[in-house]
């Protein structure tokens, strides 16, 4: 199971739980694209590899305030 598949999941269970879970993808893949599919499939963000810590605190702070 890719991220694209696992994120069709989790806003499926969504729509009957009414719940959101925050998804900030993960990629090795920062070109405009691929960060726009990340999006359009749901994930509400993203952080490119090689990613600093502080990056990625930043992210989750932003998401999970």
């Amino acid at each position: 199971m890719d991220g694209y598949e696992l994120i069709n999941r989790i806003r499926e269970s969504e729509r009957q739980t009414g719940a959101h879970l925050p998804v900030i993808a993960v990629t090795a893949n920062a070109m405009a694209d691929d960060i726009k599919k990340c999006l359009d499939s749901g994930m509400d963000d993203y952080i490119s590899k090689s990613a600093h810590l502080d990056d990625l605190q930043l992210k989750l702070e932003a998401w999970l305030k």
